[in-house]
């Protein structure tokens, strides 16, 4: 039986913070800014990630130890935790909410678990590399219908698996170009994009239209035209999309691309003040927070959609990793991994409301994406 200060709290109200240093997560409320559990004991959370259940009651936590924890936010304990790797690198959960699915990097391929009790459902191995080991997984993100798509970056492909059958999963893979690092899904499910590490451009899948297979867009897209050193990977998923429009972080490049999502070409290009690492779309889509890479991270500039300009620069701390909204954009959270603090802003008037004490913290995750296609 759960006590009444457990059941005062819904879980609509909660996130995850990642405590990268310590193995530690910090759970949150946002509605008023507070830390309301630390849980320990969680192995290896570098480039650590979390989704959450379709009813927002658990959270699934991917270790680069290749642990997944599942974490019971009613009752703010660990429910269970599951070795399924030795490398992992993040997960999805079904459109239906039924499977939670991780991507590994080592022994590559991807393993489907049944949500609530994490039972293994599916192992589906990935193609192998030019080394004959199996390929590393990355950008796994779930599509309508039980369906999850995915890149492997040593095979240098796209694919695509329908777990709707688990007796007979389903896997068909494309050539998407060399070595893709990271992928993304848009909002609304249809578009998956894969960025690619070993040549300029973007690998491109309409899943409104699958026979078209997978292409190329972007070509302009990457290290440009001369080599630039690159300090840091931008994150796809940190891609923002605000109405038409895509803001893609310039690979080494001090500018922010935006793009025409109803042609894929690109329109124009924000000047920022470093490396942009992740852009983000306030939910409204009127504004895009963005965050750089060393040694310009510890700065936040936020850029207008409508004038194409940046409009507010803030110093939240030092080394800048993450930053996420609140379900309606009233709030964003950041991440000061060298501050030791997760500072959140007023979206409206720009000022700091709350500085939260975190070790060293990364990811920060609520639970309404548990609502969002590909996160």
């Amino acid at each position: 039986m759960l006590g009444a200060s457990v059941l005062a709290l819904p879980t609509g109200d909660l996130g995850v913070v990642i405590e990268r240093a310590t193995g530690s997560v910090l759970l949150v409320a946002h509605s008023q800014p507070r830390i309301i559990k630390r849980l320990e004991g969680l192995g290896d959370l570098s480039h650590a990630s979390v989704v959450f259940s379709r009813d927002q009651r658990y959270a699934y936590l991917f270790g680069r130890d290749g642990a997944l924890t599942q974490i019971d936010l009613l009752t703010q304990q660990v429910k269970k935790r599951v070795a399924q790797a030795t490398n992992s690198i993040g997960g999805a959960v079904s459109s239906d909410g039924k499977l939670v699915v991780a991507q590994n990097y080592a022994p590559g391929g991807i393993k489907a678990f049944d949500a609530e009790t994490l039972a293994l459902v599916a192992d589906i191995p990935a193609q192998p590399g030019a080394t004959g080991a199996p390929s590393k997984v990355v950008g796994l993100a779930d599509l309508p219908g039980r369906r999850f798509a995915y890149a492997l970056f040593d095979a240098n492909a796209l694919c695509l698996t329908d777990l709707s059958n688990l007796a007979q999963p389903k896997t068909e893979c494309h050539l998407a170009g060399k070595q893709p690092y990271d992928g993304l899904v848009s909002n609304d499910g249809r578009f998956y994009l894969a960025g690619l590490f070993g040549e300029d451009g973007i690998a491109f899948y309409d899943d409104l239209y699958p026979e078209r297979g997978v292409q190329k867009i972007l070509a302009g897209y990457g290290r440009g035209e001369q080599p630039l050193p690159v300090y840091k990977m931008p994150h796809l998923r940190g891609w923002a999309v605000a109405g038409d429009f895509a803001f893609l972080p310039a690979i080494g490049r001090h500018e922010v691309l935006v793009v025409d999502t109803r042609t894929w070409q690109e329109v124009g290009r924000v000047p920022v003040k470093g490396q942009p690492v992740f852009a983000v779309a306030r939910p409204d889509g009127r504004e895009v927070w963005v965050n750089f890479a060393f040694p310009d991270n510890g700065w936040v500039q936020v850029i207008d959609r409508k004038t194409l300009a940046v409009t507010h620069t803030f110093s939240p701390g030092e080394a800048v990793l993450h930053l996420e909204f609140t379900p309606k954009g009233d709030q964003v959270w950041v991440s000061a991994r060298d501050s030791n603090a997760v500072v959140v802003y007023d979206t409206s008037t720009k000022t700091e409301v709350a500085r939260l004490p975190a070790r060293a913290p990364s990811g920060i995750f609520f639970t309404y994406l548990a609502a969002l296609f590909g996160r």
